[in-house]
C-alpha cells in the first residue's frame, strides 16, 4: 500500500524537540522547527517564546539578555498570567495596544528606522504587537493585585524628597521644586516601588512551590563549533 503524504505536527512531551515530520513514498525525515526551553508543572515554554522575548528586548533596549533572564521572566509572565485569567482579569483593547504601539515607534527616529531594526530582529508587527499587548496585561494586574497595599504616608513621601530628590538635582546642578509641587510624583514612584517589591517576594513565593525545569538550548546540527 502506498503510504499517504502528508505533515505531522508532533510535541513531545517526554523530550525537548518539537519537531514537523514529513512522509511520503520515498522518504521520511524530521525536521525540528521548535524546542521546549522549560518546562513549568504540565505546562512548557518554548524556545521561539524565548528568541521572541529576547528580539523584542534587545529592539527596546538596544541590547540582549542573557538567556537565564529571559527564562526567569518567561517563568515569572506564566505565574501572573496565570492567576489574572484565574481572576477573569481584562485583556487590554486593540485601542490600547494601538496606543502603546504608537509610543514605542515614537522613541525611534522614524518609522523606516524602527521597520528596519524591526525587521533585522527577526520581528513582524505582529510579534511586536503581542509582546505589547502581553506587557500591558499582566503590568495592569500585578498593579490592580497589589496597589491597594502598597500605600505611602507623607512621612515617606519627606524622606524621599530629602534624602533622595533633591540630593539628585542638586548634583546635576539644577534648581529644586518645592515638595508641594512634587509630592503626588514622588508619590507614585514610592507607590510603583512598593508595588514592584511586593510583587517580586510573591513571585518568589510561588516559584517555590512550582516545579520548574529549564532546558539547555539545542543547537541546530551541522552548527559550525
Amino acid at each position: 500500500m502506498r503510504a499517504p503524504t502528508g505533515i505531522l505536527v508532533l510535541v513531545l512531551a517526554i523530550g525537548t524537540p518539537v519537531v514537523s515530520l514529513r512522509v511520503n513514498a520515498a522518504q521520511s525525515s524530521a525536521e525540528i522547527i521548535d524546542g521546549v526551553a522549560a518546562r513549568i508543572d504540565t505546562d512548557i515554554i518554548t524556545e521561539s517564546e524565548v528568541r521572541e522575548l529576547g528580539a523584542f528586548q534587545a529592539l527596546v533596549d538596544g541590547k540582549s539578555r542573557p538567556r537565564a533572564d529571559l527564562l526567569r521572566e518567561l517563568e515569572n509572565q506564566w505565574i501572573v498570567r496565570g492567576e489574572a485569567e484565574t481572576s477573569r482579569y481584562p485583556r487590554p483593547s486593540d485601542a490600547d495596544v494601538d496606543n502603546t504601539y504608537a509610543q514605542l515607534l515614537k522613541q525611534f527616529p522614524s518609522a523606516d528606522e524602527f521597520a528596519k531594526r524591526s525587521a533585522a530582529a527577526g520581528l513582524t508587527q505582529t510579534s511586536i504587537r503581542h509582546q505589547l499587548e502581553e506587557q500591558l496585561y499582566l503590568s495592569r494586574f500585578i498593579g490592580y493585585r497589589f496597589r491597594s497595599s502598597a500605600q505611602v504616608d507623607d512621612a515617606a513621601v519627606q524622606k524621599f524628597y530629602d534624602e533622595e530628590f533633591v540630593p539628585q538635582l542638586k548634583a546635576r546642578n539644577e534648581a529644586v521644586p518645592t515638595l508641594a509641587s512634587v509630592q503626588d510624583t514622588i508619590r507614585e514612584v514610592l507607590v510603583q516601588r512598593a508595588i514592584d517589591e511586593r510583587s517580586t517576594q510573591w513571585l518568589d513565593d510561588t516559584r517555590a512551590h512550582l516545579r520548574i525545569e529549564e532546558i539547555g538550548e539545542m543547537k541546530p546540527a551541522g552548527g559550525g563549533a
